[in-house]
């Protein structure tokens, strides 16, 4: 069944049963008194879902274009999220000449073993903070301090930007504050004179990071149709990890870490001024923030790029209760195609400003349930990214190889989840990307043998250029480097399950909320990673039992494959409670 034409907008029923029913008349019987006279509702009152689905086009070359420079907004986050990786390294160390000769100092000596004249660090001072500032031995804590206070900002960022998103700024209005603000805050950081005002500096530019990927993914997906949404929405990551990818190859040929922190802010500088003023705002919020005529302009705009007709006389309406459709259904009937103005009046009146928080789902016992589950879900997938991303730290492997082998591994995996979730559902799929994490973390908790400190601290050439590690760490690694490929596919899909979870009027507050939960577990990350410092298979006996919890919690939530976007909360229910 084509969930283009087989599923519609439950509430909407009427005007859509209506057409269909007519169009099957007439392929069977001839030419339909009904159609030859239309009703006035077969173009009016209709859900953008159907706009899209019978007209515009579900995804032509208008939402390709359209996705494709929005989408662009992940890389922005990416170079901000993961410069921290690079910016708080530890360099290579290696003893000083006359040490070595006095044999006071060897390539297995301990950095805080040793006194401060008897070695020095490779390249520059100035290539990361932790050489810079000395943030080493008692002051190790300092970098998972820093860390986890960038994804504090995020946490506020993602809340703020969501709540500004779904009001009068829109989506194109928040993303092209938060491209601003992103940029000035990182090139400020550049500057810092020192830790406490780097510090605060990456707090500020977390709170805009926070705010990027979030606007950029509802921008991005809320102009394409239904039967393409999931496809679409999981290729969004496509994005992030090219972002990653192109910081390990600046982060290799910077040689300090303020210019890398220059080099990642002036994308964004670049996207808000050429790029975002070619993107249109979302018909979708232009139409529950009650201006349905500029949301038939973007849709008007969307099928001529397509190659498509828009008829004139289509407009469209947010979800209401059935009765109001079926009492404009009767009256419409009886004035046959004699007054479109008034049915034309009757659909204004219906998408008159729309509006919803998130305490509106909080008073929903179904919908607080589903978002508490969601919260619970989101922290557990980004505990577990961000940590296996960041413990590559503590595996003794070169750390661009590493990053860069990461995210490569995303790749796959956001092909083959956008394959599975439009054959199997997205509950189901989100819970196999938990159990390959579980298990993959398991695996790498017990990987017996340690990292070689000599290989660590003391070969430039082998940890510039190679591995350069144990076979445990190696070993290490590469379970790493899988659960990535789950985490990856997982964080990808929770993007688009949650705007199909909740409709228009509350959708960016509630990934906003979401976004702030994965931020939590963000926040965690760093602090799990310094406990590998300890022994290396803490932080993936962590990262397996938070798998294990995200997958069982997936479980209890309701599959959406082939379901419309809703606008009003109350459609929503209405609509669940039918089906239920």
């Amino acid at each position: 069944m084509n969930p283009a034409v087989g599923v519609e907008e439950p509430l909407l029923l009427p005007t859509s049963s209506l057409a269909h029913e007519a169009a099957d008349n007439e392929e069977t019987s001839g030419p339909s008194p009904l159609m030859s006279s239309p009703s006035p509702l077969f173009r009016h009152c209709l859900s953008i879902d159907d706009v899209l689905s019978r007209w515009a086009g579900e995804f032509g070359l208008a939402q390709f274009v359209h996705f494709s420079l929005a989408s662009l907004a992940w890389t922005l986050e990416a170079l901000q999220t993961m410069l921290m990786i690079f910016a708080d390294k530890t360099p290579i160390w290696a003893c000083s000449a006359s040490a070595s000769l006095a044999g006071t100092c060897s390539p297995s000596s301990t950095l805080c073993s040793l006194d401060p004249s008897l070695w020095n660090w490779v390249v520059s001072r100035h290539q990361s903070t932790v050489s810079e500032w000395g943030l080493i031995c008692g002051e190790d804590y300092k970098i998972g301090l820093v860390q986890s206070a960038f994804f504090i900002g995020a946490l506020l960022g993602a809340g703020l930007f969501g709540c500004l998103s779904d009001s009068r700024l829109g989506r194109k209005g928040t993303l092209a504050l938060v491209c601003i603000l992103n940029a000035v805050t990182g090139i400020l950081t550049a500057f810092s004179p020192n830790y406490w005002t780097y510090f605060a500096l990456r707090t500020a530019t977390g709170v805009s990071a926070g705010g990027l990927g979030l606007s950029s993914f509802v921008l991005a997906t809320e102009s394409v149709g239904p039967s393409k949404r999931g496809p679409v929405g999981m290729s969004t990551f496509y994005f992030f990890s090219t972002g990653i990818m192109a910081l390990s190859g600046l982060a290799l040929f910077t040689s300090s870490w303020r210019h890398l922190c220059i080099v990642a802010s002036i994308p964004s500088l670049i996207y808000c001024f050429l790029i975002l003023p070619f993107l249109k705002e979302s018909p979708r919020w232009y139409l529950v923030q009650g201006r349905a005529d500029d949301a038939m302009k973007v849709l008007a705009s969307i099928a001529k790029w397509n190659g498509k007709f828009l008829p004139e006389d289509v407009t469209v309406a947010v979800e209401q209760d059935d009765q109001d459709i079926e009492n404009l259904a009767q009256t419409a009937e009886k004035l046959g195609s004699q007054d479109d103005d008034f049915v034309n009046l009757e659909c204004t009146q219906m998408s008159q400003r729309a509006s919803g928080t998130i305490l509106d789902v909080l008073r929903s016992p179904s919908m607080c349930a589903r978002m508490l589950i969601m919260i619970f879900v989101w922290l557990s997938v980004a505990l577990v990214y961000y940590g296996i991303s960041l413990n590559v730290s503590n595996l003794g492997t070169n750390l661009y190889l590493s990053v860069f082998l990461n995210a490569v591994a995303e790749m796959p995996a956001f092909a083959l989840t956008a394959i599975l979730l439009e054959k199997f559902g997205r509950r189901y799929v989100l819970m196999a990307t938990f159990l390959l994490g579980a298990l993959c973390c398991m695996l790498g908790a017990f990987v017996p043998g340690q990292q070689d400190n000599s290989l660590l601290y003391f070969s430039s050439a082998i940890q510039d250029w190679g591995l350069g590690a144990s076979s445990g760490s190696r070993m290490r690694l590469a379970y790493g480097v899988v659960t990535i490929f789950g985490m990856a596919g997982a964080y990808n899909l929770l993007y688009i399950y949650t705007a199909e979870l909740f409709p228009t009027v509350v959708r960016n507050a509630a990934l906003g909320v979401a976004s702030q939960a994965a931020q939590v577990g963000a926040i965690v990350s760093p602090m799990v990673v310094v406990l590998g410092k300890l022994h290396p298979a803490i932080p993936f006996g962590i990262f397996a039992i938070a798998s294990v919890i995200g997958g069982l919690l997936a479980f209890k939530l309701p599959e959406t494959l082939h379901s419309p976007l809703y606008e009003t909360l109350e459609g929503m229910q209405r609509a669940e409670r039918s089906e239920g």
